[in-house]
């Protein structure tokens, strides 16, 4: 399966901003819709955000909307996602994963990057 890496979590205050990096390596994200899920501290994961491979058209969950962003660079090797005005209940592990796969619970998941918003 193709293996991606996250990165770029931190402890923000709240009304800050981080951006996460989804990161390939030895292959492009041509076939594939990428998403970011998040799995909040007692809670399931549950996918936020997705680009498509297909015409890059992108996906929210509703508590994200309006402040978060997703892109890709155009070598297709690089998935962003973007947190601006962050709040304590975006605080997890934040991962991703080809959409379809991370829905459907076959992804084999990695470590992820923690997302802390505290003051």
């Amino acid at each position: 399966q193709a293996q991606l890496v996250e990165s770029g979590g931190g402890l923000v205050q709240p009304g800050g901003s981080l951006r996460l990096s989804c990161t390939t390596s030895g292959f492009t994200l041509d076939y594939y819709s990428i998403g970011w899920f998040r799995q909040a501290p007692g809670k399931e994961r549950e996918g936020i955000s997705r680009i498509s491979d297909s015409d890059g058209s992108t996906y929210y969950v509703d508590s994200v909307k309006g402040r978060f962003t997703i892109s890709r660079n155009d070598a297709k090797t690089t998935v962003y996602l973007q947190m601006n005005r962050l709040k304590p209940e975006d605080t997890g592990i934040y991962y991703c994963a080809p959409w379809a796969q991370g829905l459907a619970g076959s992804y084999n998941w990695g470590p992820g990057t923690q997302v802390t918003v505290s003051s």
